[in-house]
């Protein structure tokens, strides 16, 4: 509880424990082979075969020229394929390949090994508590539950160009190009 004479923290370290959840996930996605933004985008379209880019670009929250970037790097990776549609022949489909969808369950297994990293030294009662106020504190600001703010910015004109971290300089999605 904080000291009456000093103000809250709670912004504070939910800023510090927001970076070390992203520091977490970002070990666990190198391992993989792949940013956390690719892994987003995997596991978009792990939920949704057949979304096509612009769609995707939509759920986002990102310009499509950034999207299509990094598509054409998962695609080259052999991880994700582009059709296209047969109801219009303009729209490209995405799907994960075999490999794709094999990082997918890979993804899976190092989200729950972030979050046990992350609730380490609670009960289960107090970790279930976290969520519930997480949880409710993002639908209490409008925050989408299942894409991180951070495409947003991707596609905001006004960029830093120093990376402050390896997911800033190895997200195909953080350009620092003007």
């Amino acid at each position: 509880m904080p000291d009456q004479g000093r103000p809250a923290r709670i912004g504070f370290l939910l800023s510090q424990l927001g970076a070390h959840a992203a520091e977490l996930f970002a070990d666990q996605t190198r391992g993989l082979g792949i940013t956390p933004s690719e892994a987003g985008v995997i596991r978009i379209i792990g939920r949704s075969p057949g979304i096509s880019q612009r769609e995707l670009a939509q759920t986002l929250g990102s310009v499509q020229s950034r999207v299509v970037a990094l598509i054409d790097r998962l695609e080259g990776a052999g991880l994700v394929t582009r059709t296209r549609s047969s109801a219009d022949r303009r729209v490209q489909e995405l799907r994960l390949t075999e490999s794709g969808s094999a990082v997918l369950r890979a993804l899976r297994h190092a989200a729950e090994a972030q979050e046990a990293a992350i609730v380490d030294g609670l009960t289960p009662d107090q970790a279930t508590a976290l969520f519930g106020l997480l949880s409710k504190l993002s639908s209490l600001r409008g925050l989408d539950a299942e894409v991180h703010i951070g495409y947003r910015e991707a596609a905001s004109p006004v960029k830093s160009t120093v990376p402050t971290s390896y997911h800033d300089a190895a997200s195909p999605l953080k350009s620092t190009a003007p």
